[in-house]
């Protein structure tokens, strides 16, 4: 033990234990990657790169403020960026706030390359990878299996090698879909997914096959940001009214990363909505807030604290805090730390649910 550990107190032991839902892995260099491709996919992102749905070619659709939109402290000592060290990332996040369990969310530009080839490519070297430097060195961190989604087959291929390794805890799904979510070439995608009861995560990402508004690309950074949100509602709403959730009643979905404050009021619209309309989606036999309230989970990160904090309350009781499992978002500039993440007064049954059982009982860790 270093004299640094002597002096520092223990606090993490006295904590209520978490469950950190949404982590973002780095890789130290763009190298990384390479040595978990094949040399034909190696060749070919050497010589005509990787082309996304999106606008860009090898960057973000927008500047993220300073270093990257990352924490200035979660630069590892020994160089490197944010989050590209285990040891560094166990010491500042799993250590420091008595992290039980950690689920990575690799971002990553596999599922929206519209080569679908070099997209499973990528997706299966990301799984690989998470294994090789996360997931195996550390059991407190679990993995989310990357999916070529617009390859039904390549994806349906990819999570059934992947289904053997307990240390992958989720699936995950990229907004922003060449199709809405709900349409039925996703299905075989849902199908497994509900048959191994497997979560399906699905986090706002730099990339994907559509702007991140109805009317095109936005002008500012500030409004990407926000319309993280819109992004995953999108994915709620189409799932619902295609009827998926009817079609696969015990699906889990985890929305990541995208607010929880616009839950209540888009719940009383849609089962509004669907009062006056159902005779057009018959197939929607029960009110949209019932299948949210079923097979919905939301993760708390970025928490959007009204003014008055006694309104968070409110808010708590119209979601159910059995529907709501902290992230922290880490190393990202909007880092929530969860002793000041809720400023509100929580019940220790609300919190513990939060902070911890709730997602014990949605990824099934233990």
């Amino acid at each position: 033990m270093t004299v640094a550990e002597l002096e520092r107190p223990d606090t993490a032991k006295t904590k209520l234990g978490i469950i950190d839902c949404d982590i973002h892995p780095a890789m130290t260099d763009r190298t990384e990657l390479s040595r978990f491709m094949p040399l034909r996919w190696r060749e070919h992102v050497r010589d005509f790169g990787m082309r996304s749905g999106g606008s860009l070619v090898g960057m973000l659709q927008y500047p993220r403020l300073n270093h990257g939109g990352m924490r200035q402290d979660a630069y590892p000592p020994e160089g490197g960026p944010p989050a590209s060290s285990l040891a560094f990332l166990q010491e500042q996040l799993l250590d420091e706030l008595n992290v039980e369990f950690g689920l990575l969310q690799a971002l990553n530009p596999g599922p929206s390359l519209q080569n679908l080839e070099l997209s499973a490519a990528v997706c299966a070297a990301i799984n690989d990878w998470q294994v090789d430097k996360w997931l195996a060195p550390e059991p407190r961190l679990k993995g989310g299996i990357s999916i070529a989604q617009e390859d039904g087959e390549a994806a349906v291929r990819e999570i059934e090698e992947r289904l053997k390794d307990k240390r992958f805890a989720q699936l995950q799904f990229v907004p922003r879909s060449l199709e809405p979510a709900g349409r039925k070439r996703y299905w075989p995608i849902f199908e497994i997914a509900e048959a191994h009861d497997l979560p399906i995560a699905v986090h706002p990402a730099a990339t994907g096959w559509h702007a991140n508004t109805g009317a095109g690309w936005a002008s500012f950074y500030v409004e990407e940001h926000y319309a993280f949100s819109h992004s995953v509602q999108t994915v709620l709403i189409s799932m619902i009214f295609e009827g998926v959730f009817e079609r696969f009643p015990k699906l889990k979905l985890v929305l990541v990363e995208g607010g929880f404050a616009w839950l209540p009021s888009l719940m009383w619209r849609m089962d509004r909505e669907w009062e006056r309309m159902r005779d057009e989606v018959p197939h929607v036999k029960r009110r949209p807030s019932d299948y949210i309230r079923r097979n919905v989970w939301i993760t708390t990160q970025p928490i959007e604290e009204p003014p008055n904090v006694r309104h968070m309350n409110n808010l708590l009781n119209w979601i159910g805090a059995d529907r709501l499992m902290f992230s922290t978002d880490y190393p990202h500039w909007d880092f929530d730390h969860p002793d000041r993440a809720f400023r509100v007064g929580l019940s220790e049954e609300a919190k513990r649910g939060i902070m911890r059982d709730n997602a014990l009982a949605v990824y099934g860790l233990g």
